[in-house]
């Protein structure tokens, strides 16, 4: 009998496809976020789960499932997964980094833009009828080109922004990270290494790109707001919680900052509506990695992980991408 897996979500038809070659796959038509004890309903006598970036993997479902031996992720973020009582449950776990790097770092240039030249504000502008002459300072924002960008997180992400904006828009780049680069990637990418306040207090553009933690929670906040430029711009692609939602808002109302953009939110799909009544922001659901061709790339990596950590296909045994590989040997 084949290994019975569940797919939480719905997917591209050929993932699933690939995973019924070898799996009993009980897939989520509905697409519907399964409350957690729906969730562990399901996944009795699974073997493997399928999830995205909005399942929540803890002990008590853990505990709950006994057959399950690997949760397997089309995110690149993992901060929903207990990745700690995965591994004392000797449940592997995987995720989906790399595939998504460039489009995400597009993504995260293209919202700095759009923050920075007031693109949102226009549109709604025009939207509503308001445009009836030109005027010399009509939504006139700040310059990218040859501005500086501050990038806080300068991982396989950060450092795709910091090229484009180094490279294509001969902006000076700044950045602060848990570690260094080393020089040659420092060159490469032409990055300047600087510590938090600095890079607040010079930053014309603000990208923040780190990884969610207790230890990153609220990494910018009031305090930190008001040691940027007044002219500044905050971008946000790295996770809901990262910043106060609450604080942004009150600095973009009090124009303690120009303008941001956010494409993450605390408490997602829900958004602080504070922010939805400041005019200087641009907001999107998340969609950073959003072309077709990156999800369905993330969609097959997460497939690859759960074959290979369920002992099919041709990296049986060796997921390609797994957080704790430390499992696959006991």
């Amino acid at each position: 009998m084949k290994p019975a897996v569940l797919v939480a979500r719905n997917v591209f038809p050929e993932a699933v496809a690939r995973l019924r070659e070898h799996f009993e796959v009980t897939t989520n038509e509905a697409d519907t976020l399964w409350p957690q004890p729906e969730l562990i309903r399901q996944l009795q006598g699974k073997a493997g789960l399928f999830i995205t970036g909005s399942e929540k993997i803890d002990g008590v479902l853990l505990d709950a499932c006994p057959n399950l031996r690997a949760v397997c992720s089309m995110a690149v973020g993992y901060n929903n997964v207990d990745v700690p009582a995965c591994t004392a449950h000797g449940v592997v776990v995987s995720n989906a980094p790399d595939v998504l790097t460039e489009t995400t770092a597009d993504f995260g240039f293209a919202l700095m833009m759009a923050a920075a030249r007031r693109v949102t504000e226009s549109e709604h502008f025009l939207r509503r009828g308001e445009w009836t002459k030109w005027s010399f300072d009509m939504f006139a924002g700040s310059d990218v080109h040859g501005a500086t960008m501050g990038v806080l997180g300068m991982g396989r992400i950060g450092q795709a922004i910091a090229r484009r904006g180094a490279l294509g828009f001969g902006m000076k780049v700044i950045y602060h990270n848990r570690s260094r680069l080393n020089e040659a990637d420092e060159a490469t990418i032409g990055a300047r290494y600087v510590d938090k306040a600095t890079l607040l207090k010079e930053a014309d553009h603000l990208v923040i790109v780190v990884p969610y933690s207790a230890a990153s929670h609220h990494l910018i906040g009031a305090a930190e707001l008001a040691m940027m430029k007044p002219t500044a711009t905050l971008t946000n692609i790295a996770r809901g919680g990262v910043v106060d939602d609450a604080a942004l808002a009150e600095a973009l109302r009090h124009h303690v900052i120009a303008s941001a953009g956010l494409d993450v939110f605390e408490g997602e799909p829900s958004v602080n509506p504070a922010l939805l009544t400041v005019p200087n922001i641009v907001l999107t659901p998340h969609i950073a990695s959003s072309s077709l061709p990156t999800r369905r790339a993330m969609a097959s990596l997460a497939v690859d992980n759960l074959m290979a950590a369920l002992g099919v296909g041709p990296n049986a045994g060796k997921p390609p991408t797994a957080l704790n590989p430390e499992v696959l040997s006991k």
